[in-house]
This record gives structure tokens, C-alpha cells and sequence, in this order.
């Protein structure tokens, strides 16, 4: 079980789309990895989710967690050995447990946790709220959205995590983004 949430080792520059829902990571992961011409890595729990709603009409689940975070890493090693230098990840397990405490009063399965602090990206891009939600049958929480953002923020700081806040519409969030990419890819 703890080989399926390990990353494998490599010298790739990783960097973390992060944040709320509905604050354009997966636009912005698609952007940056025309823009670099590399792979993205979409973020598992939309597919496995959207297919329980679609199967159950149901949401996430504590018991979905693990085989949620499975797949994402399952994901990012496989697309990661497609690249060069550079992988964009539209989510990590980090955020899965954000959003396992933030569901489920605080709570996370230890084997979780431990992958989410264990697994290293070089940079997060946290995403801000001044855009505006979008329902979907997935989304639940715009209400609180500032809530949540901070809780994200939190996380980054915490871990103590790089990380930079993308705010404004997403031609500004793509050039803050690439700015703080290339600043890292230099050095």
C-alpha cells in the first residue's frame, strides 16, 4: 500500500497547482504546460469522482481518500517519466488532505498524511478566490471559499512549502505563474 503513494525518484522541477475548488488550477495547469510544451497531470479525484456521481449520486466519501491519492500518484509517476525538466501537477496529496480535514472534522488517514508531507514539489502556485465559482456537480462549498483559502495557505505554510499567490484573471495568474516558474528553472 505505501509504495502505491511514494514518488519516484527524479530530478524533474515539480510544481503544484493549489487551492480551492473552482479557482482555475486545471485551466492554469493546461496553460502552463502549452506554454513550457510538457506534460500536465490532472488531478485523479475530478474522474473518480464525477464517475461515483454519475454511478451513485454520491460525493466523496472517507473511504475514497486513499484510492483517490493512489491514483494521483499512480498518475504523476507515469506522466513524470514522459518528461525532461519540467511536470505540472494540477493537484498533489497534500491537497487531498487539506480537503480530508476540512470534510471530515479534521481527520486523516495517517498513511495519507504521511505521503502528503512526505512527497516534495519544488514550487506550489496557489490559486486565490477572485474568480468567480462555478457550480458543477462535484463542487459544494461557495460559501467558503475564504475559509478554505486559508486553510490551503496554512498547509503551505505549516510544511513550509515555496509557494507563491496567483491572484487577478487568469492572463495574470498565467504570467505571474510563468514568471515564478522561470525565476526557479534559472537558478
Amino acid at each position: 500500500m505505501e509504495e502505491k503513494l511514494k514518488q519516484k525518484p527524479s530530478d524533474l522541477v515539480k510544481i503544484v497547482i493549489f487551492g480551492p475548488e473552482s479557482t482555475g488550477k486545471t485551466t492554469l495547469a493546461k496553460q502552463l504546460s502549452a506554454h513550457y510544451n510538457t506534460k500536465w497531470v490532472p488531478e485523479y479525484a475530478r474522474e473518480y469522482l464525477q464517475e461515483k456521481w454519475d454511478r451513485e449520486q454520491k460525493t466523496c466519501e472517507p473511504h475514497d481518500l486513499l484510492p483517490i491519492a493512489e491514483g494521483q500518484i499512480r498518475l504523476e509517476n507515469q506522466l513524470a517519466e514522459k518528461v525532461d525538466s519540467l511536470l505540472i501537477c494540477d493537484t498533489d496529496l497534500l491537497e487531498t488532505k487539506v480537503y480530508s480535514e476540512a470534510y471530515y472534522v479534521g481527520s486523516c488517514d495517517p498513511l495519507l498524511e504521511k505521503y502528503a508531507i512526505a512527497n516534495k514539489y519544488d514550487l506550489y502556485l496557489l490559486t486565490d478566490i477572485d474568480i468567480p465559482w462555478e457550480k458543477d456537480d462535484l463542487r459544494d462549498k461557495p460559501d467558503e471559499r475564504e475559509h478554505m483559502f486559508a486553510y490551503f495557505k496554512s498547509a503551505l505554510e505549516k510544511y513550509q512549502r515555496d509557494y507563491a499567490i496567483l491572484r487577478g484573471d487568469m492572463k495574470t495568474r498565467l504570467k505571474t505563474a510563468i514568471l515564478h516558474i522561470d525565476k526557479l528553472l534559472n537558478t
